[in-house]
């Protein structure tokens, strides 16, 4: 958020900072530098309380840092017709000798930032949009469940000298073998059993959610987006709902870098005179975005081609829209080729091609 100082003069800044059971506001009214801090409960009739000490409402901008409490102040406090902002934790200034922090301080660093435009506001979800996010993050939670639920399996087997060598584990033949072990001792096979038996719910389970989330592919505020994004390779219909409903307004990042930044996918630097120092990626932002891109990128590894699954998707997308799922795929395939060429790591090579693949992605959303 930017606020001209010219404009600003006659506006009041709150700064909130929001817990569970309390909200602690400091209010910096025009012409002050010190804000006035007060505390309250937090629930909807405190709030209105608050809200109704200010006699022009048009003129009072609130904001509190984005957290476990989510979005339900905002949205309640813009039904009152007071402006409020969700500020990006992350991105506060932070003065390098604070090593004090209290509620009433944090509230007051909040108003004189955001009087100066120093704050950054995330995009606010409307409550659909919030609902099929927080499915798709279960799904993510459940897929993490399920690799921990295989982890514990294949080492519990490996400790009893029970391998499998034949191909790759987790497919339909190593389905078969886990079903032909057995344990002579009771009390190893009631544990192989009861490890199947979680490993099976969890299997089920994401299934379910994922039967659940296919009505949102051409139903819901995310339709048009997992159409078009689903046109690129690697890029599923699941895979294009989770990028929709994570980043929701891709208009929202003025450039494709912003976006990149967004999702942790830019290199860490360190740079002071004449010396230029580059390393890992940030990481910073949001992480279910940066997993579901770097999963898309190893599809770029093979050569361009478009097999049926893929057609049968590009069919609803626009003529332009499926050249320029192309030539991303003859860009990114041909650069994954170069990089794994020179570098030892594939998993930095993939990790590359993921942060150019959300270029061409913002590029599409934003045409």
């Amino acid at each position: 958020m930017s606020i001209k100082k010219s404009a600003s003069r006659d506006l009041t800044f709150v700064g909130l900072d929001v817990h569970k059971d309390s909200i602690t506001s400091a209010v910096l009214e025009p012409g002050l530098e010190v804000p006035i801090v007060d505390r309250f409960f937090h629930d909807e009739a405190s709030i209105r309380r608050f809200v109704a000490n200010f006699e022009n409402r048009a003129q009072l901008r609130t904001c509190y840092e984005a957290g476990p409490t989510g979005y339900e102040l905002a949205r309640l406090v813009h039904r009152l017709g007071v402006a409020c902002e969700v500020i990006a934790p992350s991105l506060i200034p932070v003065a390098p000798g604070a090593k004090v922090k209290t509620d009433s301080r944090d509230a007051r660093r909040l108003a004189h930032l955001y009087r100066a435009g120093e704050l950054v506001a995330v995009h606010i979800p409307t409550p659909q949009e919030e609902a099929i996010r927080d499915l798709a993050r279960q799904r993510a939670d459940l897929v993490l469940d399920r690799t921990r639920a295989r982890h514990r399996l294949s080492k519990f087997l490996l400790r009893h000298g029970e391998v499998f060598r034949s191909a790759n584990q987790w497919t339909v033949a190593h389905d078969i073998w886990l079903r032909q072990r057995s344990f002579s001792d009771p009390a190893l096979a009631l544990t192989f059993s009861h490890y199947r038996a979680v490993l099976d719910s969890m299997e089920a389970h994401l299934r379910a959610v994922e039967d659940d989330l296919v009505p949102y592919f051409c139903d819901g505020p995310f339709a048009e987006a997992v159409g078009r994004l689903s046109a690129y390779r690697g890029v599923t219909e699941m895979g294009a709902l989770v990028l929709s409903a994570e980043v929701c307004d891709w208009r929202r990042f003025p450039r494709a870098t912003t976006l990149m930044g967004f999702c942790g996918l830019v290199p860490s630097e360190y740079s002071s005179g004449e010396r230029t120092t580059r390393g890992r990626i940030t990481k910073a932002g949001n992480t279910h975005l940066r997993v579901q891109l770097v999963e898309s990128a190893w599809a770029y590894q093979h050569r361009p081609a478009v097999g049926p699954v893929m057609k049968k998707r590009q069919a609803r997308c626009s003529e332009e829209t499926v050249a320029r799922a192309w030539r991303a795929q003859l860009h990114l395939c041909g650069k994954f080729r170069r990089l794994a060429a020179r570098k030892t790591s594939t998993k930095t090579v993939a990790t590359a091609i993921a942060r150019e693949l959300v270029g061409f992605l913002w590029g599409e959303m934003a045409a």
